[in-house]
């Protein structure tokens, strides 16, 4: 148990599995890290409704906020966050689905990311045609299959491409039967629905569902143990931004992206994977490029361009590994109504914050 110091946002009950530090401990100017939790005070149009930054495989900061918030679609009125409540991870869920690929492909469940996708869905056979046949997992895992598909309008929008997936009475179906608009391989397309295809393989390849398969292999192995899964209305998990988890618990994935498969001394998953996942695939969108699942972006900072890597959530909620800083930070929040700000909220931690307080750069 931490002696706790406000400012500094040090933990005050034990860490999960977590080593706790201080900040100054790891190349940090704890002075820069302490304006992090009255700025978001303050901006209260982030609703920002935590804030935690590990580095050396220490959790060094950690600070929760209250602010409005729902569980996906359901209001929850204002929240007072803490380490103990579980948060919307929306679209990041999107990038724990790449890590669970990864698990399954080492196991031997699924044999090569050049299958075509419907050797996973023989019973829609009927939807075949030559330009589907080219679609492959790794066209899944990069957002490049074709497929006509817009999640740009609000998921309001009755046209919205993923809430017609999630009324659909076959939501696989209804994913592989859209037409094929771009060429396979060419083009990224966000597509939720594509993620959806590569939850229903990871429960054809290797018999489990994904809450089963990911408590097994991923979260059981990290000691995470509070876990709620959004369902499709067909009870399915929501693979592609359903997941709800605790804080910490989102760090855990960071940091076992950032050793490259490992965790606390366990392998959970090869490096190998870890690189291909987050080495530029595709180019994304605006400047961003894309892995299986995960942004790549850079900052730049005193003329020093800084590479990371992120999963990226509806609302606001960001998870960044950068491996050149030896750093995992995570930034959720309720902005579920505020495109504009969303982005700028994990910005203003990066740039105004976070890397302009390491000290060893």
């Amino acid at each position: 148990m931490l002696e706790s110091h406000e400012d500094l946002g040090l933990p005050e009950v034990s860490a999960d599995g977590w080593a706790i530090s201080v900040p100054e401990n790891h190349g940090f100017d704890a002075d820069r890290l302490r304006g992090i939790g009255p700025h978001f005070e303050a901006w209260t149009a982030a609703n920002a409704h935590a804030i935690i930054v590990a580095r050396h495989g220490k959790l060094v900061y950690e600070r929760y906020f209250a602010g409005e918030d729902r569980a996906w679609a359901v209001p929850l009125g204002r929240v007072a966050y803490h380490a103990g409540l579980r948060h919307d991870l929306r679209s990041i869920t999107k990038s724990i689905t790449s890590i669970l690929v990864g698990i399954a492909i080492e196991n031997g469940w699924i044999a090569d990311l050049d299958l075509p996708v419907f050797y996973f869905f023989p019973d829609h056979a009927d939807l075949r045609t030559p330009e589907k046949d080219r679609i492959t997992l790794r066209h899944l895992l990069t957002m490049s299959a074709g497929f006509a598909w817009s999640e740009e309008l609000p998921y309001s929008n009755p046209a919205n491409s993923a809430r017609r997936m999630m009324e659909a009475a076959d939501l696989h179906r209804y994913v592989l039967e859209q037409p094929v608009a771009e060429p396979t391989g060419a083009v990224y397309n966000y597509n939720g629905g594509l993620t959806a295809l590569l939850g229903a393989i990871l429960h054809r390849a290797s018999g489990r569902p994904p809450d089963q398969f990911a408590k097994e292999y991923l979260f059981d192995p990290l000691g995470i143990n509070d876990v709620e899964w959004v369902r499709y209305p067909n009870g399915t998990p929501n693979v592609t931004s359903g997941l709800r988890m605790r804080s910490r618990d989102v760090a855990k994935i960071g940091q076992l992206v950032l050793n490259r498969g490992g965790w606390n001394n366990t392998r959970i998953l090869s490096s190998a994977w870890i690189d291909q996942a987050t080495s530029p695939q595709i180019q994304g969108e605006g400047l961003y490029f894309y892995g299986f699942q995960w942004w790549l972006g850079r900052s730049l900072i005193d003329r020093q361009e800084i590479s990371w890597t992120a999963g990226v959530g509806w609302g606001g909620q960001r998870l960044y590994v950068i491996p050149s800083l030896d750093i995992t930070a995570v930034v959720l929040a309720g902005l579920y109504d505020n495109p504009m700000l969303q982005p700028a909220v994990g910005d203003a931690l990066l740039r105004r914050f976070l890397l302009p307080a390491v000290t060893n750069r």
